[in-house]
C-alpha cells in the first residue's frame, strides 16, 4: 500500500479492496443490528458503505460496493433469506429506490471528484504559472539591477568627466587671464616703449620742421598726433587686458578706472556704488569680479540700447553681491529661458558662470522690457586680504 493517507491517491487494487472491506463491515454491522431494525428500511444500514466508496474509492469500487451491499442485504436479511429472489412489489420498489439513491450518490460523487481533479490541475497550473512569473520577475529584477548599475556607472563617469571639463574650463580661464596679463605687459613694455621712442624722434624732427616744406611739416605734425593717439590706445588696450591697478591698488580703484573709461568710450552714463573701505580680496576673486563687471557692461553697450547703467557691490551676511543694472530693451524670453537653464548661452555668459562656480557663487539674470538686472553672488573668504596688501 502506498504511503499517502488519501485513499483517492491509492492504486486501483487498493481502492477496490478498501471498498470491499468497508462494505463487508457495514454488512456485518447490519447483521449485528438486525434484531433491532429488522426489515425497517432494510438498505439504510449499508448506504454508508456506498457513500464512503463513492467519495474515496472512485467510480468502479463504488459500483462494486453498491452491488455487494444489495446482494448481501438481499441474501442475508430480506425474506426469504439465503435467496436472491425479490418477492412482492414492496421489495421491488425498495430495490429500485436503493439503486436510484446509490447511483445518484455515485454520480454526484463522481462529478465532485472530477471537479476536484480539474481544480487540482488548475491549481497546479496556477502554481506553475506563479513560479514562472516569480522566475520572470527575478530575472527582470536582476536585469533592472544590472541596468541600474550600468546607468550608475555611466552617471559616475559622466560626473567625473564633467568635473574634468569644469577643472579644464577653470584652468583655461586662469590661463586666459595670465595670457592677458602677459600681453598687456608686452604691449606696455615693448610696443609702448617703441611708440614712446618714435614720439621722441618725431619731437626731435619737429624742432627742425622750419627746414621742411609746408607739406612735409604738415605730415610731420599729423604723424606726431597719430603717434600720441596710438600710444594712448595701446595704453588703453593694455589696461583693459589687465588693469595694473587691479594688482597694485585693488578692485575698487580698478573698477572706478574701468567705469570712467567705459562711460567715456561708450557714451553710457555708468554709476558705480561701492561700500566705503572695501577690503582687498584674493587676486583670483578680484580678477573674476572685474571680468564679470566688464562682461556685463560690454553686453549693455552691445545689446541693451540703454543710456544709463548702475554697478553695485555690497557685502552682506558673508557674501559679496555684484549687480549690474540697465534700463534698455531687456532680454528676449527665449534667451532668458536659455540663461535660466544654463543651456545654449553665449561665451561671455558661460564664462561668468564658470568664474563664479570656481568660488561657489551663482549668477541670476532678471529682465523685462525697460529693465535688466544681472546679479552675481559669491561667498567671501573668512580672512580677506588687507587693503594695503599688493600682489607680487
Amino acid at each position: 500500500m502506498t504511503s499517502s493517507g488519501d485513499p483517492r491517491l491509492w492504486s486501483s487494487a487498493e481502492r477496490y479492496g478498501l471498498a470491499f472491506l468497508v462494505t463487508a463491515f457495514f454488512l456485518a454491522l447490519r447483521g449485528f443490528l438486525d434484531p433491532t431494525i429488522g426489515n425497517y428500511i432494510p438498505y439504510l444500514a449499508v448506504l454508508p458503505a456506498v457513500l464512503f466508496s463513492a467519495n474515496f474509492c472512485g467510480l468502479g469500487p463504488s459500483i462494486m460496493a453498491t452491488l455487494l451491499a444489495f446482494l448481501g442485504e438481499q441474501y442475508w436479511f430480506i425474506p426469504p433469506t439465503h435467496s436472491l429472489r425479490i418477492v412482492g412489489e414492496a421489495d421491488g420498489a425498495g430495490s429500485i429506490v436503493y439503486f436510484v439513491v446509490c447511483f445518484t450518490v455515485i454520480a454526484l460523487a463522481e462529478t465532485r471528484r472530477r471537479a476536484m481533479a480539474k481544480l487540482a490541475v488548475t491549481t497546479e497550473k496556477l502554481q506553475q504559472a506563479s513560479e514562472e512569473l516569480g522566475r520572470s520577475y527575478s530575472q527582470l529584477e536582476a536585469r533592472v539591477a544590472e541596468r541600474t548599475r550600468a546607468l550608475q556607472q555611466s552617471n559616475n563617469e559622466l560626473i567625473s568627466q564633467t568635473d574634468v571639463v569644469r577643472e579644464l574650463s577653470g584652468r583655461l580661464l586662469q590661463m586666459q587671464d595670465e595670457e592677458r596679463r602677459r600681453i598687456a605687459r608686452e604691449l606696455h613694455d615693448s610696443v609702448g616703449q617703441i611708440i614712446a621712442a618714435m614720439g621722441m624722434n618725431l619731437s626731435a624732427v619737429t624742432c627742425e620742421s622750419g627746414q621742411l616744406s609746408s607739406n612735409a611739416a604738415r605730415a610731420l605734425t599729423e604723424n606726431s598726433a597719430m603717434v600720441q593717439e596710438l600710444s594712448r590706445q595701446i595704453r588703453t588696450i593694455s589696461h583693459l587686458l589687465h588693469p595694473p591697478l587691479l594688482d597694485e591698488v585693488g578692485l575698487e580703484s580698478a573698477l572706478r578706472w574701468f567705469v570712467e573709461g567705459f562711460a567715456e568710450r561708450s557714451k553710457i552714463e555708468v554709476t558705480l556704488e561701492m561700500p566705503g573701505g572695501f577690503e582687498r580680496l584674493s587676486p583670483e576673486m578680484e580678477t573674476a569680479i572685474f571680468r564679470i563687471v566688464q562682461e556685463c557692461l560690454t553686453n549693455v553697450h552691445r545689446h541693451s540700447g540703454s543710456s544709463t547703467a548702475v554697478v553695485r557691490l555690497a557685502n552682506a551676511t558673508g557674501q559679496l553681491r555684484v549687480e549690474v543694472q540697465d534700463h534698455g530693451k531687456g532680454v528676449p524670453p527665449e534667451k532668458q529661458s536659455e540663461i535660466g537653464s544654463a543651456g545654449k548661452t553665449g561665451v561671455g555668459m558661460r564664462g561668468m558662470r564658470e568664474r563664479l562656480r570656481q568660488f561657489g557663487g551663482q549668477l541670476e539674470v532678471n529682465s523685462a522690457p525697460g529693465l535688466t538686472l544681472v546679479v552675481a553672488t559669491l561667498p567671501i573668504p573668512h580672512q580677506p586680504r588687507s587693503k594695503s596688501a599688493t600682489s607680487s
